[in-house]
């Protein structure tokens, strides 16, 4: 099958390229490069340089290439940025997500899987998150991913393109071999920042709060390895193909792990000791964001297959020897 894939050339992109030629499929990988690494990107893929703002060259890269699906990658993802700059979320993310499902019924594409986000949810009524729970944005990230997700369903209506949005808890780890990873600049995640610290790259890790109504008092995420995100992508591909009803998917683990938790595993995993620092909390943060996985495991026939240990191990070995 034919994939077009925007954004290859980030971190959950890169890692879905790597797997889709691994199982035969002709990619074409299309990424502007402003937050994505050419050197992530599978020698076996084909490259454009092209950006979602630019129709013209979007439509060349789609017309020429044909593709059968899109998985749809490429957005700025974060959210204090968003929040200081919410014109740069909207124009990116929005209006460049808007010219490519154009393009793609323009050009008779049928099957999108859309990169989402469990921000959608907002501060959740009710943990673990089922997708029946009320959309509720709470920064503009989130709120152009539901704004994209609303697009679809209008296209849907009106041209009979069929799509999978795949509402994504905390991604994490990297490929088991070592070859592609987690690179932003700057680094938002946790686990990155906990084994920077590790490394001596940093002189310590902030916790924002410890007054939670939690175990230990820190927020508790679910962190999911990126190459079971990258399984999730290839399954919602082919339910599309085999005839399956647009439907929007949760993906996590169904687990959580502490911000105490995430630094002691990772102690353990480094012998490293981290220096920790507790300061208040952040605006915005919930308590506990722990995914409901239930639709993803009856419908894509979906079970990750990493734990947290795994998780942090693929981490910590990819930051020891990073290719970009």
């Amino acid at each position: 099958m034919k994939i077009l894939v925007t954004g290859g050339a980030g971190y959950i992109g890169s890692h879905f390229t790597k797997i889709l030629i691994k199982n035969n499929h002709k990619v074409c990988v299309l990424d502007n490069l402003s937050r994505g690494h050419k050197e992530a990107v599978s020698a076996n893929a084909k490259f454009e340089q092209a950006d979602l703002l630019n129709p013209e060259s979007l439509n060349l890269t789609i017309k020429s290439f044909q593709p059968e699906a899109v998985v749809h990658f490429a957005a700025f993802a974060y959210v204090g940025e968003s929040v200081e700059k919410p014109e740069l979320y909207y124009q990116n993310n929005v209006i460049g997500s808007y010219n490519l499902i154009r393009a793609c019924v323009e050009n008779g594409v049928k099957n999108f899987v859309f990169s989402s986000t469990c921000s959608i949810y907002g501060n959740p009524v009710k943990v673990p998150i089922s997708e029946e729970q009320v959309s509720n944005p709470i920064n503009p990230y989130a709120n152009t991913k539901l704004i994209i997700e609303t697009l679809l369903h209008d296209f849907e209506i009106a041209h009979g393109m069929k799509s999978v949005c795949l509402r994504y808890f905390n991604a994490a780890g990297a490929d088991p071999n070592g070859e592609i990873g987690e690179s932003h600049e700057p680094e938002p995640h946790l686990i990155p920042l906990v084994i920077f610290t590790a490394q001596r790259k940093r002189e310590k890790i902030l916790v924002f709060g410890n007054d939670y109504d939690t175990p230990d008092g820190t927020c508790v995420r679910d962190y999911i390895h990126v190459n079971d995100l990258a399984d999730a992508h290839l399954r919602a591909l082919s339910y599309l193909v085999d005839g399956g009803d647009s439907t929007i998917i949760n993906l996590g683990t169904g687990d959580g792990n502490s911000v105490l938790e995430i630094i002691e595993k990772t102690k353990g995993i480094t012998g490293k000791e981290i220096p920790v620092q507790i300061v208040g909390r952040r605006a915005g943060d919930p308590a506990i964001l722990v995914a409901d996985n239930k639709k993803a495991k009856s419908i894509l026939g979906w079970n990750p297959q990493f734990g947290i240990d795994e998780v942090i191990k693929t981490a910590w070995a990819w930051h020891q020897n990073p290719k970009y």
